[in-house]
């Protein structure tokens, strides 16, 4: 938080502002993807973002795009699956748009409670819903209506429910909104990485429209988080839009996707020229995903499928879907999520190093989660339920990463009067050796879940020796809390 402050819009004003130590705090977070791509609810299954672009390249990536939110570029993609898909479905005239009207009476099914519930039983902290996607779609009854469509957007204040709903849980309310792109405006096909930066509508008019639509919601829902995507138009004053919005949630963040950039500068037409070697581009932009380019200012970086393999002194949060797509993607189930055990590794490797966790679910157009989405949901929350006292609320330890001399991996947090050494795997045997770690004499040392304390020694070499109970329950992992923790 940054107390008594009062921010003006320039650079230097707004790096005064500190991430808040709310977002320090909660470590786990639900993005929400639901609008009209959630009716045809398809994309092909294809894998995981980073792994299929380093391996295959960008377009590929866009021509198989798994995540079903983008239905509306895919399907434009000719001899795409998507393209091939809707033709047999749907036919040659079928278009888009009849989707949004199909969600927006299936979405009158929607209860938001049952989302918070199931969320705060995941150990979910704060929620970021999709306002507004590529698609244009609006979820929130704006007083800025689309001048290219009219009224593109539901009757119903889902976004203002879900606020409601998700505060009366005591959890925290954030706000997605596609920035950069949006199909309305500019219907470019994206084929390529290239077209991306095509596709960014830079119009007065556009950037106008973005930033009423940010002001509203900010004024109207009070989100603590602003999450853009893709980038910004430079025709959006972003300087005005974060100092106001500073200014009256003085605890509020944003991310770094609001990557500006003049289409007409010299800078740009280089960068695209480069980017339309394919070698180059195919190399590069892996990298990119982890660390958004130019963004002026921001809180928290947001590396997507990926993470980082050191900790960072700046605050990040890893952005990925529980499968390969954001969208609802009826293709998708139980084999297609990531495993509990993995998702629990990937908590805590994240945690770890001063991250946080956006996991992205995707519901049905009338709102039902899908249940191999709920079970893994419920099965992380049932791990933080016994271990959460070592995620939330914790600090990284000046090593992340350890290794015990049986070979299971460890990962380190620290809170002011503990340390808790995470053991990613079950350990073979009754004992095992943390190597170079030596608690203070008066150390109690205890196993979280357990009402035992344990056995322990300090070898002769420095390395600490513990002994677990007879019986260790079946888990993705185990943590060992130490405390007072070592110096």
């Amino acid at each position: 938080m940054t107390d008594g402050l009062f921010f003006r819009p320039n650079l230097k004003s707004l790096r005064r502002h500190r991430c808040s130590e709310w977002f320090h705090d909660a470590k786990l977070g639900i993005l929400v993807h639901w609008g009209p791509y959630s009716v045809p609810g398809w994309a092909p299954l294809t894998g995981e973002l980073m792994e299929v672009v380093s391996r295959w390249g960008w377009e590929f990536w866009f021509t198989n795009n798994p995540y079903a939110e983008w239905y509306f570029n895919s399907m434009r993609i000719e001899r795409s699956p998507t393209y091939h898909y809707h033709l047999k479905v749907y036919g040659d005239g079928f278009s888009y748009d009849r989707f949004a009207q199909i969600f927006s009476q299936e979405s009158g099914k929607w209860d938001p409670k049952e989302w918070v519930e199931l969320f705060k039983k995941a150990g979910a902290r704060y929620i970021v819903f999709t306002a507004k996607h590529h698609d244009g779609f609006l979820l929130w009854p704006s007083d800025y209506p689309n001048p290219q469509k009219g009224d593109y957007c539901v009757e119903r204040d889902i976004v203002g429910e879900l606020a409601d709903a998700v505060r009366d849980e005591g959890m925290y309310m954030g706000i997605y909104y596609s920035s950069g792109l949006d199909w309305t405006f500019n219907d470019r096909v994206i084929r390529d990485i290239t077209d991306l930066f095509d596709a960014v509508p830079q119009s007065r008019e556009y950037g106008e429209y973005v930033y009423n639509h940010w002001c509203e919601l900010i004024d109207r829902y009070k989100p603590l988080i602003l999450w853009s995507d893709i980038a910004y138009p430079v025709t959006g004053r972003f300087l005005e839009l974060i100092a106001h919005y500073y200014n009256i949630l003085p605890d509020g963040v944003i991310n770094d996707r609001w990557l500006q950039f003049n289409p007409k500068s010299r800078s740009f037409t280089l960068m695209k020229l480069l980017l339309s070697r394919k070698r180059i581009r195919d190399l590069l932009f892996p990298h990119l995903l982890k660390s958004t380019p130019s963004s002026p200012h921001f809180d928290f970086r947001t590396p997507e499928y990926s993470t980082y393999t050191e900790t960072r002194k700046e605050k990040w949060e890893s952005v990925r879907a529980l499968g390969y797509s954001f969208g609802y993607n009826r293709n998708e189930g139980i084999n297609h999520v990531i495993p509990i055990d993995r998702l629990v590794w990937l908590l805590i490797d994240i945690v770890s190093k001063n991250g946080n966790l956006l996991i992205g679910v995707s519901p049905m157009a009338d709102g039902t989660i899908p249940e191999h989405q709920r079970k893994r949901l419920l099965e992380l929350g049932e791990w933080l339920s016994v271990n959460g006292e070592a995620i939330y609320g914790s600090r990284p330890w000046y090593s992340a990463e350890g290794v015990a001399r049986e070979g299971i991996a460890l990962r380190f947090t620290q809170k002011e009067e503990a340390l808790y050494a995470i053991l990613l795997g079950r350990p073979e045997r009754k004992e095992i050796t943390i190597k170079n770690l030596r608690p203070p004499k008066d150390a109690e040392i205890q196993p979280l879940g357990s009402d035992e304390g344990v056995d322990w020694r300090e070898s002769p070499s420095g390395n600490l020796l513990v002994r677990f109970p007879a019986a260790l329950k079946e888990s993705p992992a185990y943590v060992i809390k130490i405390s007072p923790k070592p110096e």
